[in-house]
């Protein structure tokens, strides 16, 4: 139940971050541009960016006389069309299969002709747009698990013996799905419950990691994977909470006068997702900015003043 609730509040919270992230963009899929403040876009990796328009709401509702239009890019050049940039005659740019090097500033300069109908008189007006992009990316699941076992005593090799098969019986549960059993560890404690007197209690905690050696077969085509992995994962952390969930049924059920010497302990089952980033992006699975960099899977971007990139995983 514990597990659930959590979920829950995660994907509430996810759901709150994608409202936010996505809350300026039409229903057609258009961001229009501010005057006088940039207008800040998170771009999924490989997905294409929304279409960036050359004008602002007010403006665009007006009638606009010879308008040119000119978008430049992070590296302050001029943009043109590629196969990776499309740029429409009307100003609308679209950025495809988004990278980390795409991060930055794209400014777009919007110039057009007032025309006086008395004297035909023309004045040449420019506004300029600017939008920060952003890579972002999902985060990488992972749960850290705890449970416990009752035990005849915390002397002796039984207990190292429970530990290392419950360690195989859940490797094989999740092994299909590319998961598997990482930080394992137990200690043994004496536990006083009310009216019960003092038990031994073996205190077991690891995490299920999506990462089992030749995980990458399983991603097929996928360029990035983590939806994949991620949901391995999920499939991994249902199978060992139903794992556990049984236990309790069959101690409670199939024993019911006299338990076992070493058991699962009913509702000491926890369980706890742990987020980490790929390299080259931080807190909020938002890309590293220049001045900074993440080279493992830490949750923040570490402060490099040499790197002048976004999505650094080194600090030369």
């Amino acid at each position: 139940m514990r597990a659930w609730v959590l979920l829950s509040a995660v994907l509430w919270y996810l759901a709150g971050v994608g409202w936010q992230r996505s809350s300026i963009i039409t229903k057609e899929g258009f961001v229009y541009g501010k005057v006088g403040r940039p207008v800040k876009l998170y771009v999924e990796l490989h997905h294409n960016s929304p279409v960036l328009l050359c004008t602002d709401f007010k403006r665009a509702q007006k009638e606009t006389v010879d308008p040119t239009y000119l978008w430049i890019g992070p590296n302050e050049k001029p943009l043109t069309g590629t196969s990776r940039i499309n740029i429409t005659k009307t100003g609308k740019l679209l950025v495809k299969d988004f990278l980390e090097p795409l991060s930055g500033l794209y400014t777009c300069t919007l110039s057009y002709k007032t025309v006086k109908a008395e004297t035909q008189e023309e004045k040449t007006v420019k506004q300029r747009y600017d939008f920060m992009l952003f890579a972002y990316r999902e985060p990488d699941y992972a749960y850290q698990i705890a449970v416990r076992f009752t035990t005849k005593s915390c002397v002796g090799k039984y207990n190292d013996l429970l530990f290392k098969v419950l360690k195989k019986i859940l490797n094989n549960l999740i092994s299909d799905l590319s998961c598997h059993i990482i930080e394992p560890s137990y200690k043994c404690h004496f536990v006083k419950i009310p009216k019960h007197g003092l038990t031994h209690e073996l205190f077991i905690a690891f995490q299920v990691n999506p990462f089992a050696p030749r995980w990458k077969g399983t991603c097929n085509e996928s360029v990035d994977c983590e939806d994949t992995t991620n949901h391995n994962i999920l499939q991994a952390r249902d199978r060992i909470e139903e794992f556990f969930r049984r236990q309790a049924y069959i101690f409670k059920h199939d024993f019911k006068k006299t338990l076992p010497a070493m058991h699962f302990v009913d509702h000491s089952f926890h369980i706890m997702r742990m987020d980490s980033c790929r390299p080259g992006f931080g807190k909020n699975e938002v890309v590293c900015s220049p001045g900074t960099f993440s080279p493992d899977v830490d949750v923040t971007c570490q402060t490099c003043v040499s790197t002048r990139i976004y999505g650094a995983k080194t600090c030369p």
